[in-house]
């Protein structure tokens, strides 16, 4: 059996969030949100635009102020913190949009991003930088951390690149090793393959199982890409105008009527997106132009032969003999 808590709580619930409204004017964006996510473990959010996912993940995160409930992480109570307690505390969180300096390589973004993990220094040691011992050993400590994060996320040939020459989607995993640097025991993702091609999206998927493994914290997951968010996912929460409307297994998640009808569909190719489409006799890949009609060819036109040049006759007066 599972050890619990003198509260009744199971040791491994990392992240208990309950009963959390957030109101905008009497608009119930978030309306009486609750679940618990345990450590080690992945929780995709789906729901159509304006279900609350975000706002959610702003409340848990202390950027937006919620009406009602109470937010605990590691068994200690955080609804009162500000941003900066709850990151501290070990909330890690990402953005649709990644922000990094564009001016810096990705082993100098790394480095900064461990800040929080090292002693800050006076005028002094700054000046004396290259005689002081224990300066030296952290920079060395942070370069060795810095690269071993740029191994486990796969970014070894961008090391030394600036942030301005990577791809959409380059960027969005540097923003994401940078979350990871700051040592999250949760780590919130707001949809991570936003603005990635295809490949790309394809990747992130055991990207973020490798990044679970290895770090172990839990991660809560905002994908509006459904194959990527039911392949990482042990559970789905579905959400609607701010409301829990089921949560479980991501197959039966998917299945079920409600959020067929509020959010996913009929439409095997929205419901795909990047993934695959599963039919009785053959699994394919998605693409809009396979069912188009291949137009028909038309027939060369021979060239028409360019029209002979009459000779002229020579002219002119016969001599009489």
């Amino acid at each position: 059996m599972t050890p619990r808590t003198s509260n009744g709580k199971s040791n491994d619930v990392v992240l208990d969030v309950r009963e959390v409204s957030v109101d905008y004017g009497g608009v119930h964006a978030v309306d009486d949100v609750s679940f618990t996510a345990k450590k080690g473990e992945i929780i995709g959010f789906i729901g159509p635009n304006g279900a609350g996912k975000t706002t959610l993940f702003d409340a848990i995160c202390g950027f937006v102020s919620s009406e009602r409930g109470r937010i605990e992480l590691e068994g200690r109570d955080i609804t009162g913190l500000n941003p900066t307690e709850r990151a501290r505390s070990g909330l890690g969180r990402s953005f649709q949009d990644a922000r990094l300096f564009s001016s810096l390589t990705v082993f100098e973004t790394l480095a900064c991003a461990f800040e929080r993990h090292t002693k800050h220094q006076g005028a002094v040691s700054t000046m004396l930088q290259p005689l002081t011992w224990w300066v030296r050993r952290r920079e060395n400590k942070i370069s060795e951390r810095a690269d071993e994060i740029i191994d486990l996320m796969g970014l070894t040939a961008f090391r030394d690149k600036f942030i301005n020459e990577l791809s959409t989607g380059s960027r969005r995993v540097v923003d994401l090793a940078c979350v990871i640097a700051h040592e999250p025991s949760v780590l919130l993702l707001d949809e991570p393959s936003s603005g990635m091609a295809q490949k790309e999206t394809e990747a992130m998927g055991p990207l973020l199982q490798r990044v679970k493994e290895t770090t172990g914290c839990t991660m809560l997951l905002i994908e509006h890409d459904m194959p990527l968010v039911t392949s990482v996912s042990d559970e789905l929460i579905a959400l609607e105008t701010g409301r829990l409307v089921v949560r479980g297994q991501p197959r039966d998640v998917t299945n079920d009527p409600r959020v067929v009808s509020a959010y996913l569909g009929t439409d095997e190719r929205v419901v795909a997106r990047s993934g695959m489409i599963r039919t009785d006799t053959v699994r394919k890949r998605v693409n809009a132009k396979s069912k188009a009609k291949p137009r028909a060819k038309k027939p060369a036109v021979k060239p028409k032969a360019a029209p002979r040049k009459a000779v002229k006759k020579p002219t002119g007066t016969t001599k009489s003999s």
